[in-house]
């Protein structure tokens, strides 16, 4: 429990703790504390060794049984001996403070004293706090034990409270069925009085049910009123804890927002809705069940994924949209699995149900480029009037696959831009909701890692309301074997967000607890969850058969009678509405589908940018394409690139200690700049700072980014003398620069790669950049690359100009730190290898627009500055892979000059030889075709064994698209060369596979093309030295001994 670490002392001396005691009259003092420790103990309040430290204290001070003889004063006036010194001299200071804060009995007794009464004068015993109490108890008993009984049943009725708090809903009516336990245990707390035989673990009868008693500060079911009979405190804490809603927020470590939760729904009659309400909610359902009931009736035998059985999902969201528009939100951006999306998209977000209905046409046509996804995968973003509170409101449901809960970080990311851009860093106008399935949502670690971001400086949104359709079962498993925490939500404990389980069957129940939820993301800033316990009422989809695997379930499934009619029963039999204005509303809506449904016949052309979760005004034509097929200059004027490598190679703050090693780092940029050369360092550096200089906002994501993996980057500098002082130099390039986010991030790939990916949807004109702290560490994002990046253009025609900077290379270090895994990114490029492009003279950038994203392997600075700064001038956004190196980075030889950097430059896809042996191209022998560092091994490899005229070595710098015109160039260039594609990493992996076949079709395939390389491996690399370099001796030979392939012909 959170008292566990109370001490004893802090118990019984503490004047915070003893507050509930000032009520207590001096008599009852010396019992008073020897039960406050008996109490807590009992109440498990005390750790074991605190209760050892009490006692001892105790015996010290003669509490615990001391016979030494008293005085006469203390015989007059018993209270006074060592059993009560603390406390009477606590009741003493806080009275000389304000003696209106002690009981009256303690106020009589210092003014008695003050004025010079006489031992056993002073005191005047006050009526007793319980009055049925002193009637109730023995006229035997002396008045010390009557004290003693007076204040263990005191603390029994803050125990019994605590209890509900803490355990109310583990008795809560929360399955709609009436056949299962939300929280797995079919057992309710020994200390929920469900039956007056449990009276009996507090002290208590049946009799003490009429008795009156004092309420603690902790709750408010008095509702103004100080003091309750036992019976009707057990009354409203069951009205309050164990109905229809189950509240778990006692784990939450902070007292106000503990008695924030505690007067939500506590407070007697807060939960009563007006009959404006109740007739909103009864239409809002009919809405919602019979959207599900025309989509049956038409298309009986197509999937849709419905949300039958949780119907009252809809209003659900509308609640949390009005209640959160009327606290000053004005824009909500949603992420959601597939069930119940087409009702989200038709009732929530309002997108014409013609729209919807012509899904369902299996003749529709594609009139979009890419390959369409299906219809309960899409969506949308539509501006519309909240009809409740008569605001503007913007609503965006983020597309997602059928990974169900890998869309959370990229709704997350996409609400941090949006706040961004819309300047509101407290997030009072940007909001996301996550929609949540119960198996997935305790099953799959996204959530985990989505949740511990969620007050991560760089990342925190602020509140996400997070809604769990709690079906109570996952595809064909039961709950028991798909989670071992009570509840589907307990993974929300650890950032201390509430929990609000609440029976789906119970719409006022859910509008209340809604409502609370925006409330509480509102005051808070904080994420909180509403568990929506509901059932399924088909199988996983509509023509699944679940009896198979429940058939006790879904026999008393097929007994339920839906929600919308036991609401309406109610309603009726309540007079809130009659039985013709309901048939009226139906008629309404029936109306409004079928003429929406004949208007979907006339639909023969599918857009599917009619879906598009993320539109970028003003960025693209009218009709979607881009405004130009050219893509400017990416060199920038050598006073750019001066000022930035001052500023990089300085600390533009006053009295900051930076370490001895950055002091020699920043030396050493100074020197490059003053000879007008960048290392890979500096060429980033002056990649983003001419971006900022342009207005282009860029933000740099990742593991240890700030420093670099590597200690090359140092974007953030930090005082040696004073703790947490740190400067960023590239925002103070110039004083109306864009912003610079620079942001170490938690240990996560998945879900900050998706969060990143949010972040680039929002805006084109911004550089999103996520940093893999090894480049082999995004496997354990793949879900978002396979499912998001590389196809999201395809599936759901939105662009999106993330970068992936992945560090790689073979250096001996093993094989989880060497490969970036090349050939998966190429594996998934769409280009065709057998098919030669035509080359136009707009070939370079259409062929980009054409491809899926970009894979380069810059071999120097320049042109990595040049693919960065490409990111943004291009007219359109493709993800951009970069393999990025690591030995490269303080190589001497990969420096790049300024002049490679100036107008008039731009990116180079391939860097042809440059050497002798480009000087008399037709005496070359051998065309080795490499990409990426491997190109410095190969140079010195070709220099020691005097080869230079007869090898020549082409760089291919981008990977894809393949850059065929230039190939062709090279090829030609050397006509006497047999081609050789070289590479340090294994046959089976790397680019091989990908280059060799279009290779052959830039050159018709009138040579072979040869390897040289690694051989064929499981691992990417080997973790023996020795190995390694034996590995990398017979590649070079086989690269340099020039009739290496003899034999192979």
């Amino acid at each position: 429990m959170q008292s566990a670490n109370w001490t004893a002392c802090s118990l019984v001396g503490s004047q915070s703790q003893n507050r509930n005691l000032k009520g207590l009259p001096p008599q009852s003092c010396s019992f008073a504390m020897q039960r406050i420790f008996q109490a807590a103990c009992r109440a498990s309040l005390l750790h074991p060794a605190a209760q050892r430290q009490w006692l001892l204290q105790c015996v010290k001070r003669g509490v615990a049984g001391s016979s030494a003889r008293r005085g006469t004063a203390l015989a007059q006036e018993p209270f006074l001996n060592g059993e009560s010194a603390n406390y009477v001299e606590e009741m003493y200071a806080t009275w000389l403070e304000n003696p209106k804060s002690v009981h009256r009995s303690w106020d009589v007794y210092f003014r008695n004293t003050m004025a010079g009464a006489a031992p056993g004068e002073a005191y005047i015993r006050p009526p007793s706090l319980s009055h049925s109490l002193s009637t109730e108890l023995s006229p035997s008993l002396s008045p010390g034990v009557r004290d003693t009984k007076m204040v263990e049943e005191h603390l029994a009725v803050q125990s019994l409270v605590r209890a509900y708090q803490i355990r109310g809903h583990n008795a809560a009516k929360l399955d709609p069925l009436g056949i299962m336990d939300a929280d797995l245990c079919s057992h309710a707390p020994t200390d929920i009085v469900t039956s007056p035989d449990k009276l009996g673990f507090y002290g208590f009868t049946e009799k003490s049910l009429d008795q009156t008693f004092r309420l603690p500060t902790t709750t408010f079911i008095g509702g103004g009123k100080p003091e309750l009979p036992l019976r009707e405190i057990v009354h409203r804490l069951e009205d309050a804890y164990c109905q229809h809603i189950g509240v778990e927020f006692m784990f939450i470590n902070d007292l106000e927002q503990c008695q924030w939760i505690r007067q939500k729904f506590e407070t007697p009659g807060i939960m009563a809705i007006s009959t404006d309400d109740k007739r909103t909610l009864l239409a809002r359902l009919v809405r919602s069940t019979r959207f599900e009931e025309f989509l049956a009736r038409k298309w009986a035998s197509e999937k849709r994924f419905g949300v039958e059985g949780c119907e009252v999902l809809i209003p659900a969201l509308k609640t949390i949209i009005d209640q959160s528009s009327e606290l000053g939100v004005d824009y909500v951006i949603m992420g959601m699995p597939h069930r119940g999306r087409l009702n989200v998209l038709a009732n929530v977000i309002r997108k014409d149900l013609e729209q919807i209905f012509c899904q369902f046409d299996s003749k529709l046509e594609a009139a979009d480029e890419g390959s369409g996804d299906v219809k309960y995968h899409l969506g949308m973003y539509h501006e519309r009037r909240n009809r409740a509170t008569e605001r503007d409101i913007t609503l965006s449901l983020v597309a997602n696959p059928s990974h169900l809960e890998a869309v959370d970080p990229v709704v997350q990311g996409k609400t941090k831009a949006e706040q961004f851009y819309r300047g509101d860093p407290d997030g009072h106008r940007v909001m996301s909701i996550l929609m949540h399935g119960d198996a997935a949502f305790s099953g799959q670690g996204i959530v985990y890692e989505t949740f511990h971001l969620s007050d991560l400086p760089s990342y925190t949104t602020h509140g996400t309301i997070h809604v769990v359709v709690n079906n109570q079962i996952g595809f064909t498993t039961d709950p028991r074997s798909s989670r071992s925490s009570p509840y589907c939500t307990d993974v929300a404990r650890v950032v201390n967000a509430p929990i609000f389980h609440v029976n789906g069957d119970d719409p006022e129940a859910v509008l209340h607890v809604c409502r609370v939820a925006a409330q509480w993301r509102h005051d808070f800033h904080k994420d909180v969850v509403v568990d929506l316990v509901c059932y399924r009422k088909n199988g996983h989809n509509e023509i699944d058969e679940p009896m198979f695997t429940q058939p006790l379930m879904y026999k008393k499934i097929s007994k339920q009678p839906l929600v919308l009619e036991k609401y309406l029963q109610y309603l009726i039999n309540t007079g809130v509405v009659t039985q013709e204005e309901y048939e009226e509303e139906i008629s309404k809506y029936g109306k409004i589908c079928e003429e929406a449904y004949v208007r979907s016949k006339d639909e023969k052309i599918m857009h599917i940018k009619h879906w598009l979760d993320s539109p970028w005004p003003g960025f693209f034509t009218l009709d979607g394409r881009p405004k130009s097929m050219s893509c400017p200059p990416t060199g920038v004027s050598e006073d750019v690139l001066a000022h930035i490598g001052n500023v990089a190679s300085s600390v533009p703050a006053p009295d900051f200690t930076a370490h001895s090693g950055i002091e020699r780092m920043l030396r050493g940029r100074r020197n490059m700049i003053s000879k007008r050369s960048v290392d890979w360092a500096l060429a980033e550096y002056m990649a983003i700072g001419s971006l900022l200089r342009e207005g282009t906002h860029v933000r740099l994501s990742g593991q240890d980014v700030e420093r670099g993996t590597f200690s090359h980057r140092h974007h953030v500098l930090h005082d040696q003398n004073v703790d947490k002082k740190t400067v960023v130099p590239m925002n103070h390039l110039w004083p109306n620069q864009a912003p610079y986010t620079v942001c170490n991030s938690s240990l996560s790939e998945f879900g900050v790669l998706g969060f990143e990916l949010g972040y680039a949807m929002a805006s084109p004109n911004a550089l999103i950049c996520w940093e893999a702290q090894f480049g082999d560490f995004h496997n354990t994002a793949q879900c978002i690359i396979d499912q998001f990046i590389s196809c999201g253009q395809a599936k759901w025609v939105r662009q999106n100009g993330i970068v992936l900077l992945l560090p790689h290379g073979m250096e001996g270090m093993g094989p989880e730190h060497s490969s970036a895994r090349p050939e998966r990114f190429l594996q998934m490029c769409n280009d065709d290898p057998d098919l030669l492009p035509t080359l136009t003279d707009d070939f370079e950038v259409s062929q980009l627009y054409d491809c899926n994203w970009l894979v380069v392997n810059c071999s120097t600075p320049a042109n990595f500055f040049h693919s960065l700064r490409r990111q943004i001038m291009l007219p359109f956004r493709k993800p951009l892979i970069v393999f990025t190196p690591k030995s490269l980075l303080r190589h001497p030889d990969a420096r790049s000059s300024f002049d490679e950097m100036l107008p008039g430059t731009d990116f180079r896809r391939v860097i042809p030889e440059s050497g002798p042996a480009g000087e008399a191209p037709e005496g070359v022998k051998r065309l080795l075709m490499c990409t990426g560092k491997v190109y410095y091994e190969l140079v010195k490899e070709r220099a020691t064994r005097g080869l230079d005229k007869d090898i020549a070595i082409c760089r291919i710098e981008q990977i894809s698209p393949f850059p065929h015109d230039l190939v062709i160039e090279e090829c030609a260039r050397f006509p006497s060369a047999e081609l050789v594609w070289c590479q340090e990493e294994h046959k089976n992996q790397g680019y091989y596979d990908y280059v060799k076949p279009r290779i052959r079709t830039a050159t018709c395939r009138k040579k072979p093309v040869w390897y040289a390389g690694r051989g064929p491996q499981p691992a990417p690399a080997t973790g023996n030295k020795a190995m390694h370099l034996a590995e990398s001796r017979r590649f070079f030979d086989t690269a340099m001994i020039l009739n290496s392939f003899e034999q192979s012909e």
